[in-house]
Parts: C-alpha cells; sequence; structure tokens
C-alpha cells in the first residue's frame, strides 16, 4: 500500500476517533436530555463518518475499484441522524422532560408544545 493512501487513512482514523471520544465524553457528561441530543447527533455522526471513509479508501484499495458501502452507510446516518433527534426532542417535549436552568429556549417548550398542526384537515374523497 502506497505511503500516501496510508497517511490518509491514519488521518481519517484518528479524526473520527477524536470525534467519537468527544460525542461519548459529552454523552456521559452532559447534564439533560436536550443538550444531550447534539453530541449523538453532530460529534458521534462526524466520528462513524471518518472511519467509514478510511474503510472505503482502505477496500478501495484492496479490491481495485470503489468500495460504496461505506459511503451507502455513511449516507444513511447521515440521513437518519437529525431525524431520530427530532423524534427524541419531540417525546421529550411531549412527556414534559424537565431542562435544567442552563438550558437555552425553555420559553418555547410550552408553545412548541400546544401548537397546532399546519395540515389541512382530511377531506373524503
Amino acid at each position: 500500500m502506497p505511503f500516501y493512501l496510508e497517511i490518509i487513512i491514519c488521518v481519517s482514523l484518528l479524526t473520527g476517533g477524536a470525534f467519537l471520544l468527544i460525542g461519548s465524553y459529552g454523552l456521559v457528561r452532559l447534564p439533560d436530555i436536550y443538550m444531550r441530543l447534539h453530541s449523538p447527533t453532530k460529534a458521534s455522526t462526524l466520528g462513524i463518518t471518518g472511519v467509514l471513509v478510511a474503510s472505503m479508501i482502505f477496500q478501495s484499495h484492496l479490491k481495485g475499484f470503489l468500495s460504496i458501502q461505506e459511503l451507502l452507510i455513511t449516507l444513511f446516518l447521515l440521513i437518519t441522524a437529525p431525524v431520530a433527534a427530532n423524534m427524541i426532542a419531540k417525546t421529550a417535549l411531549h412527556f414534559r422532560t424537565k431542562p435544567i436552568d442552563k438550558t437555552q429556549g425553555q420559553e418555547l417548550m410550552e408553545t412548541i408544545r400546544d401548537r397546532k398542526s399546519t395540515k389541512p384537515p382530511h377531506s373524503p374523497r
């Protein structure tokens, strides 16, 4: 394997590992669910992306052609992580989970909880 590929793979693995470590630390240390949502959706997604990019480069070199399985996994994670975080936040709002005093935007929580759907009413055909 060429030295430049080894350097690219190592940098990608180290960067991904650093983001995963920061994301894991944030998940443990942040005090409430609203703050904890940032850790797995931002830092950990970038970490997994770094590791998968390194794997894609390595597998592409071994096979001799572009390996797209890792790219598809990365795209799936980048699409589903924000959706999952949104669902977790909506569930926390629905169950009226209390934030700590430092959480910003607390005055908006009641407004968000009580807002009506913008969908038009269902009409029979």
